[in-house]
């Protein structure tokens, strides 16, 4: 399939998979990009074997010798050049989310405005690397602490946010001083090339091309030798539970740094005093959003028992009127899902749960699109009576299915909501500030994130996101993630003419 998007990104019928600086014929074998929404080929990418992992690897270090001695202030106007040639690109970006990943066009175009925040806000941080001066307890001593760039830094990202993600980590990374090397998901390719098309010219006229590096390919070739390489001394990686595990534990094993986006299990609760003219619609997508492929989706909606009979009722004729289509067409709300297995995985856990003597009140089903949809992965999103501790709803399945679960009070929504492994974000609906103060307390939701009268999904740049327990603890995208991309340094100058052990010691 070619479009006009794709070839003002760069993107042909077959495409080399590695890039250290120019783009390089990878070793390994052919890989099919497909459109979720028609099961059809886009184009085709030569994958990285090993070879081309070290060879990725090896320049981004070259580089990262010499963009660390690069001011930090200048490292931000370099991404600011990198952040307007993704905004002047905003549309052919936000088309091939569309068309590889399967989001609604407003969503696509939405994740690249993210990564365009994220250049803006990594901009204004590149002059904000505090570090501290303190008092020393010696004569004539001056004690500081500052912040020094880490070395190349490895993005591995999930598919169902095949930019945004990238972009969270390099911008901070560029900014620090340091390199990254991309493995993107093996569902999404042509993304990752669109996007470092755009942004590779910024770099390769500084020189700094290889600060991009990017490997497509097997995790056996690609993945696992990251993971054992000392020469990439930070992780970030976005994906499961059960992966993250893996990455943690062989990263750690040599002592480097891992950031861990992992699993959500997302609660929101509606009390009885909510509006629900307002928590509806956030409950809608947040649900239904991505086609409930976000680690942020709304999964158990926690519902107080006097309204949840009004709210199952207005929840299922709101999902009689989504419009399952393709997701290239504007007005679609709900698009195609990442695979067939996905669609697999869905029926698996809809069975597991009418099992246990769950309800669907609605959805669920495969759906057949006419013409040239009919190959696609589209599903129906489900609404489903359930009850917290059944297994199934302890486990985050990637569709759109939302528990409906009956809560007493706002002490029973706290504890429903922090009765899952997962914790990744949280939302209330209330006009009650005790209990929106509750919520957000100490003693509240257990999540990374936790909101009052907003849902669990949209998170803005310039907040940390991230989340506890089995979400893995990363934080990125704002606050003071930079720090994760840096290494401290305590320094003590002493400018007298003696020399004072601390702690009064007397030696000699």
């Amino acid at each position: 399939m070619t479009t006009n998007f794709l070839k003002e990104l760069g993107i042909e019928g077959t495409n080399p998979g590695a890039y250290d600086g120019r783009w390089i014929e990878g070793s390994g074998t052919l890989l099919e990009s497909r459109n979720p929404a028609t099961g059809e080929v886009i184009a085709r990418v030569r994958q990285a074997g090993r070879p081309e992992y070290d060879r990725v690897v090896a320049a981004a270090h070259e580089a990262f010798l010499r963009w660390r001695a690069v001011p930090a202030p200048k490292r931000g106007e370099i991404v600011r050049r990198m952040g307007d040639a993704i905004r002047h690109k905003k549309d052919p970006l936000g088309r091939l989310i569309a068309l590889e990943m399967g989001k609604i066009l407003q969503e696509g175009w939405g994740e690249v405005q993210e990564a365009i925040d994220m250049a803006d806000f990594a901009v204004g941080q590149s002059r904000m690397l505090y570090g501290l001066s303190m008092h020393s307890e010696r004569p004539g001593h001056a004690m500081r602490e500052q912040w020094h760039p880490l070395g190349t830094v490895g993005v591995i990202t999930a598919f169902n946010f095949p930019m945004a993600v990238w972009a969270w980590n390099s911008m901070l990374a560029y900014i620090c001083g340091d390199p990254c090397v991309w493995k993107p998901s093996g569902h999404t390719p042509l993304c990752a090339i669109g996007l470092t098309n755009v942004v590779r010219p910024v770099l390769e006229a500084e020189g700094f091309g290889a600060l991009a590096g990017l490997l497509i390919g097997p995790s056996s070739q690609v993945g696992q030798p990251m993971l054992e390489d000392a020469r990439v001394p930070l992780v970030s990686f976005t994906g499961s539970t059960a992966v993250g595990r893996t990455v943690a534990a062989q990263v750690a094993q040599r002592f480097g740094r891992t950031i861990l986006e992992l699993g959500g299990n997302n609660g929101l609760a509606i009390l009885d005093d909510a509006d629900l003219d307002l928590a509806l619609p956030a409950v809608l997508f947040g649900s239904v959003g991505t086609a409930g492929q976000r680690c942020t989706t709304t999964r158990r909606l926690l519902v107080h028992e006097k309204i949840a009979d009004e709210v199952e009722r207005r929840l299922v004729k709101a999902y009689g009127g989504i419009r399952i289509g393709d997701p290239m067409v504007e007005g679609t709300l709900c698009g195609p899902l990442v695979t067939p297995e996905a669609v697999q995985d869905m029926q698996n856990a809809l069975a597991k749960v009418k099992a246990l003597g769950g309800e669907v009140l609605c959805g669920g089903e495969k759906v057949t699109l006419p013409g040239a949809l009919a190959g696609g992965n589209f599903v129906r999103p489900a609404i489903v009576r359930a009850k917290n501790e059944w297994p199934i709803v302890q486990e985050e399945t990637f569709a759109p299915i939302l528990y409906v679960i009956r809560i007493k009070d706002v002490d029973d929504a706290i504890a429903k909501n922090n009765g899952v492994p997962q914790g990744l974000s949280s939302a209330i609906f209330t006009r009650d500030v005790r209990a929106a103060e509750r919520w957000t307390s100490a003693v509240g939701s257990d999540c990374g994130i936790a909101n009052v009268n907003i849902g669990t999904s949209g998170a803005e740049i310039g907040g940390a996101f991230g989340g506890e327990k089995e979400t893995g603890g990363g934080r990125e995208a704002g606050s003071d993630c930079w720090k994760a991309y840096m290494r401290r340094q305590t320094s003590t100058t002493n400018w007298s003419n003696a020399l004072p052990l601390a702690q009064g010691i007397q030696f000699g």
